[in-house]
């Protein structure tokens, strides 16, 4: 580096698909109850066809079909009942033409039954025989045995974070544990002669509480990571990368919290050129432009990613989560991450933007009106009074009042 200008600078959307380290975390098997938001390693097949057996979907009683064409409240089939399925146990009778099975829902279908028509268009007329008013289709009222899932195909893929209806099938399939990829574990540094811990309780002139780990670290943990607080390092080049040379070697990703703009008392850049590749120092985004990104040696052979992030709390936050939030899940063997919830608003006032760069803009939402919400990159109250936050494109030289925008809520 010379002077105080960025080099290598990137747009955001070349970092998402330029930056891909290969590195992925360990493999590890856990049992089901600790598996959510976990992401396979692979997709879990299923041992046998799910749910196992053909069974009703309502109460009822089962038919073969054909017996009930034609039915009708003015004209309704009668069949004999000859029997009743119970809850957990197998059939004991058969359903032969004319006759019916008297049917919980979820109950074993019987031979013979192609269908289940529903309680409430039939009728007991006299004991033994059965009103049917609207006639069924062959399978209506019923699954089939592999209806959920066909022995031998996926009950959840590989590199998707589970969710709770995934634990549900893995569960009814007999899955009591899931290999997994480990928690990526993120380390956090913060740089700055000037920073001080938060349980620092009184601050002499120009200190300042360590605000962006605690934050970092949430964020981290809702990417499905395990944050790791590094500590404080002053500005000095020698002590941050003996602190950097220390944590490579049990991190996956390393953030830097600080020190990455370009300055006279930066010493970021220099340090990590000193333990691996930088492959930009500079995104074109508002706020965060002065963002470090690398790729460090670690002892494992393995690439280990850092992120250097501006030294102002709002900046560092919404870089982190465009970029480092990604390469978390990344690191936990999931390609794409989960999507934020969002929702449809109309922007408040006019916009203005600069072209050539993504302006995140931290809003309020209310009515279906985003309000944005300024205020200096060093405030973290703009974050916290946010509801979410919306992009301008890089094309975009702003936005009118009135303008359709899809938020980014915060959770």
């Amino acid at each position: 580096m010379s002077g105080r200008e960025f080099f290598t600078t990137r747009t955001v959307a070349e970092a998402l698909a330029g930056f891909r380290p290969a590195r992925r975390t360990a493999l590890e098997d856990v049992p089901l109850a600790e598996a959510l938001h976990r992401v396979p390693a692979a997709d879990v097949a299923a041992a046998a066809a799910l749910p196992g057996f053909a069974r009703s979907t309502v109460d009822g009683f089962a038919v073969r079909a054909a017996d009930t064409y034609g039915a009708s409240e003015g004209l309704p089939s009668y069949l004999d009942l000859v029997g009743a399925v119970r809850m957990g146990m197998a059939p004991t009778v058969a359903v032969r033409p004319g006759g019916c099975v008297a049917m919980p829902t979820g109950g074993v279908l019987p031979d013979g039954a192609d269908a289940v028509v529903m309680v409430e268009h039939t009728a007991e007329t006299m004991p033994g025989t059965i009103e049917v008013t609207r006639p069924v289709a062959p399978l209506d009222g019923i699954v089939r045995a592999d209806e959920d899932v066909a022995a031998g195909a996926p009950l959840v893929p590989g590199g998707r974070p589970l969710r709770s209806p995934d634990l549900g099938l893995l569960a009814a399939a007999g899955v009591t544990t899931v290999r997994v990829h480990a928690r990526p574990r993120v380390a956090i540094i913060s740089t700055g002669d000037e920073v001080v811990p938060p349980s620092t309780a009184q601050l002499r002139p120009g200190q300042v509480r360590d605000a962006t780990a605690s934050a970092l670290a949430g964020l981290v943990r809702d990417a499905g990571g395990e944050p790791v607080l590094a500590g404080i390092v002053p500005d000095d080049a020698g002590a941050l990368e003996a602190t950097l040379r220390d944590t490579l070697r049990e991190a996956d990703l390393v953030v830097v919290s600080a020190g990455s703009s370009v300055g006279a008392r930066d010493e970021t850049a220099g340090a990590v050129a000193a333990l691996g590749e930088i492959w930009c120092h500079g995104l074109a985004i508002k706020p965060g432009k002065p963002t470090l990104l690398a790729e460090c040696k670690a002892e494992c052979g393995s690439g280990v990613p850092l992120i250097g992030l501006p030294g102002n709390p709002l900046s560092a936050l919404v870089v982190f989560r465009l970029v480092g939030v990604p390469l978390v899940w990344r690191l936990a063997g999931c390609p794409v991450p989960p999507p934020e919830p969002s929702t449809p608003a109309r922007l408040s006032r006019d916009l203005p933007s600069a072209a050539g760069r993504l302006d995140v803009v931290q809003v309020a939402v209310q009515d279906g009106t985003a309000t944005p919400i300024f205020g200096p990159s060093a405030l973290l109250s703009v974050l916290t009074r946010a509801d979410g936050c919306l992009v301008v494109p890089e094309a975009a030289t702003g936005l009118a009042a009135g303008s359709p925008v899809q938020v980014t809520l915060y959770r």
